[in-house]
Parts: structure tokens; C-alpha cells; sequence
């Protein structure tokens, strides 16, 4: 079954990255009308559905938005399943039939809740019951002309649209601070203005409740990561390219510099290398360059690899794999990963994939 896990679709890098490994450890509903939750009096969720066109014994699965693993499982008789649990907080599952697509997204709470639909248009099935599940529906109808913001290969979207569709995304967040969708919301602002410092502020609005969300979490971490480096001027480095000259960090200083470090078998990588040439070829002009650097330790598959994804720019390994000097000194835990240093060296962007390198380059190297 192809990936359709939620919160992979939201946090790329968190979910498509070739990660470091440990050491063995010793012995939709589109209405504006106020919902009230119908709390179950168990204290977790009941699902109820009502599906025409399905056979009999269908299977019914409810999956995990995270790790696609099954919570809970029923058949289907006479169109009609009941499904319950309980979540710790709201949280986004995905309903699916016969283990195939298509599917129901749900954002689950404790609620008594209701689904009806038909087999021919799953995706549009009715969810009743849910506060939480009708704000997000509410939340992706009003964003849903401007979907192609959020596409992965979008990189020449009209400044118009970006800049509704920011206002639609901070509206909602400032007026729904304790609704389990709040995060999303703050999550798809910052994918179209590039702003953590309002990010923050955005998050510091949101009730206690709604901050110990898996969505609030992912928040803390960007506006962490980007307080531990933005700003800061890398500490020097040096290591040798793929003929043994000697290449360092800060002999690129006055220009913009994307310091990337992957490996020729990490897969992720290789995935992504597309879209760095595609930033690189576009602003190569326009005082950009791009340092690899590799986790390799084969020589010839690194040497391979960048001859293979056109990888036109400098590139430097010391072939330790996992134990590269500069990957230990800049605490590098997984791959792909990257620095964008302004031409003073200091940080202006980290973990930019996808289309998300291009954008940036466009707003900084007009």
C-alpha cells in the first residue's frame, strides 16, 4: 500500500530522512454551524457508519496517522460497522477499507461519532459528532483554492494567493486557540511566510491543552531548532574533494552557501537530489554555491552518485560514513540535511527541502 500516513504528508523531514542508527543498547464536512462534541459516557471514542456500496464482510480499518499501524478493526454487515478506543488527545487516523485506498481522513477525538457516505465517494463522507474532525474539515475547505500552495514542487506560486492564504491560516488560528486544528493551521502559515518568530507567537496563543498536541510538538521543535542556529556563524571546516584538494568552509564566504550533507546510499537523499539541482541550476548566477557533504565511505559510489544526480558543485568527504568529522562537529543524526549561510557565514535556513530551498532563495536573492 502506498504511503498515506497524515502527519507524513505534513512533516517530511521529520518522516523521508535516513537516520543515524543507535547503538545496541547493553542488556469531510463543509459547514460553518458551532459543533458540539457528543461526549461518549465511557470516556473515549464511539465510530458508527453507514456506508452504501461496500459488500458484506469488508474489512474496516482504523489506522494510526503516524505509523499506519491498525487501532482498531471491524467487518462490515448490511452497510453498518461500530468502532470504539480511546486517544489521548485529538489526533489525525485514517479510516480504510480493505486495507485500500480510497480513504477517510479523520481528526479524532472522544467523541460519539457518525460517518455516512457511499463507496464511490468515500473521500466525501459525512463525519458528524466531532468538533475537533469539523474544524479541520472547515479548516481545508477554506483553504482548498489554494491547495497548490502546499504542493511539494510548487515554487512559482502568485504572491497574491500566498498572501490570502496567509491571512486565512493566521485568522483561524487567532480565533480557534484551544481547537486541535490550531496546529495545522500555524503549520501551514509558517509553510508559506518562512517566519518562525511568528510562528512563535502564534503557538504562544494556544491553550495548554491544544500546546501538548503531536502537531504542538512539532512547532517546539522548529522554533527550537531555529532559535539553537539562526543567526550564528558555523564553526569552520575542512575536508578533502573527490581529488584530495583541500576544500574549507570559510573560503566561501561572500556567498550564499547551502551546506548539504547526504550519502550516495541513503535513499531519501537521492530522492531529493532533484530538487537541489533544480535551486542550484536556478541561482548559481545570483552568488549562490552548494558545499556536499558526504557520508559515504566508498569512494567510487560517492564519485558515482555525483556524476549520476548531476551534482555540479563542490563536494567534500573524509569516507567515515556516520563518523564524518563534520558530521560529528555539527551533531548531524540523519540525512538529508543542510545550512543555508548568508555571505557572512551565518545561518539563515536549515532543513529546506522540497521546494522549500527554492522559495527561500527567491525571497533573499531577488
Amino acid at each position: 500500500m502506498s504511503r498515506i500516513f497524515i502527519l507524513a504528508l505534513l512533516l517530511p523531514s521529520l518522516v523521508f530522512a535516513q537516520v543515524k542508527p543507535k547503538p545496541k543498547s547493553k542488556p469531510v464536512t463543509k459547514t460553518n454551524k458551532t459543533v458540539v462534541a457528543v461526549p461518549n459516557p465511557n470516556g473515549g471514542y464511539i465510530i458508527t457508519g453507514e456506508l452504501k456500496g461496500y459488500a458484506d464482510d469488508t474489512r474496516v480499518s482504523l489506522l494510526n496517522g503516524q505509523t499506519g499501524a491498525p487501532e482498531a478493526e471491524t467487518n462490515l454487515k448490511a452497510g453498518k460497522f461500530s468502532l470504539s478506543g480511546k486517544v489521548a488527545s485529538p489526533e489525525f487516523k485514517i479510516l480504510i477499507f480493505n486495507n485500500q485506498p480510497p480513504y477517510i481522513t479523520l481528526f479524532l477525538d472522544n467523541s460519539v461519532i457518525k460517518i455516512t457516505g457511499t463507496k464511490d465517494n468515500i473521500e466525501k463522507a459525512l463525519v458528524t459528532g466531532s468538533k475537533s474532525h469539523t474544524d479541520f474539515a472547515l479548516f481545508n475547505s477554506s483553504l482548498e483554492p489554494y491547495s497548490r500552495l502546499f504542493a511539494a514542487a510548487t515554487t512559482d506560486a502568485d504572491s497574491t494567493m500566498i498572501s490570502q492564504a496567509m491571512v486565512i491560516t493566521e485568522k483561524f488560528a487567532l480565533a480557534h486557540p484551544n481547537s486541535a486544528i490550531t496546529p495545522l493551521a500555524i503549520i501551514r502559515y509558517n509553510q508559506l511566510a518562512d517566519d518562525i518568530p511568528k510562528m512563535e507567537s502564534m503557538y504562544n496563543n494556544l491553550s495548554a491543552e491544544v500546546k501538548a498536541s503531536t502537531l504542538s510538538k512539532y512547532i517546539e521543535q522548529l522554533i527550537a531548532e531555529d532559535k539553537k542556529t539562526s543567526g550564528t556563524v558555523l564553526a569552520d571546516f575542512s575536508q578533502a574533494d573527490t581529488t584530495g584538494k583541500m576544500i574549507s568552509l570559510s573560503s566561501f564566504r561572500g556567498k550564499y552557501v547551502l551546506i548539504d550533507f547526504w550519502a550516495s546510499w541513503c535513499g531519501p537523499c537521492r530522492q531529493e537530489n532533484p530538487n537541489v539541482v533544480k535551486a542550484y541550476n536556478r541561482f548559481k548566477n545570483k552568488n549562490f554555491t552548494i558545499l556536499g557533504v558526504s557520508l559515504d565511505k566508498a569512494k567510487e559510489s560517492w564519485i558515482d552518485a555525483i556524476n549520476m544526480d548531476s551534482l555540479t558543485w563542490s563536494h567534500v568527504s573524509d569516507l567515515q560514513g556516520w563518523a564524518n568529522a563534520v558530521a560529528l562537529q555539527y551533531q548531524i543524526l540523519n540525512i538529508p540535511q543542510n545550512y543555508l549561510l548568508d555571505p557572512e557565514g551565518k545561518v539563515v535556513g536549515k532543513n529546506l527541502r522540497g521546494a522549500a530551498l527554492e522559495k527561500r532563495l527567491a525571497r533573499i536573492l531577488k
